[in-house]
């Protein structure tokens, strides 16, 4: 079973935590970690753009010149896409980007997620991360004595001192550990996670 050290909030060890095998010592795919991170975007995606064909823009019903013996080009519309004004060719329309994938597949990439971030020794448990208050200045202190840049925090509940003390710092999130997805872990350079989530991750995928 993997094993990897249990630190304070001051980044001294204080034990060690023995990790699932079936969850943080699988094997890693990189192609299913990379087809559900694809469609992690994708499905963010609101597909809202929308522009105008030749058919939808205002005016342009008449002809605006004769066809033929003027010396210019013939011309059918003041709307075609050519014209200021015109409409757009293939003009993009509301559409759905969704891309389903299915639970086995979202299931096996996490494994894999975890798993690689634990064999870069980029996870790092904690035993316990408890503020009394919103203070911007103890989560940099804590982020400090661990070398941490690029971050996720993973609680095991949602925490709004947590939350509040490190959403101004840049490059530093935090969420509950039921939010967490393959692309914010593999997303950030390191992982802090409480040792309640590792319990409640382990509940989920072992």
């Amino acid at each position: 079973m993997p094993k990897v050290g249990l630190f304070n909030i001051e980044a001294k060890q204080v034990g060690e935590i023995e990790l699932s095998e079936v969850v943080f010592g699988a094997e890693v795919k990189p192609h299913v970690m990379h087809q559900v991170v694809v469609a992690l975007l994708a499905n963010k995606r609101q597909g809202t753009q929308s522009a105008k064909t030749r058919a939808e823009v205002s005016g342009g019903g008449i002809k605006p010149w004769r066809q033929k013996g003027t010396g210019r080009a013939r011309q059918g519309s003041i709307r075609s896409p050519q014209w200021i004004h015109g409409g757009i060719v293939f003009a993009p329309k509301p559409r759905d980007y969704r891309v389903s994938t299915p639970k086995s597949m979202r299931k096996v990439a996490m494994k894999s997620a975890l798993t690689s971030r634990v064999q870069d020794n980029q996870f790092l448990v904690l035993e316990s991360l408890e503020l009394a208050a919103p203070k911007t200045k103890e989560m940099i202190k804590i982020l400090n004595a661990f070398e941490a840049k690029k971050t996720l925090i993973v609680t095991a509940e949602s925490n709004e001192n947590v939350y509040k003390s490190a959403r101004n710092i840049e490059g530093v999130s935090v969420i509950p550990v039921n939010n967490i997805n393959v692309y914010d872990l593999l997303k950030f350079e390191k992982i802090l996670i409480t040792k309640d989530a590792v319990s409640k991750i382990e509940e989920v995928y072992a």
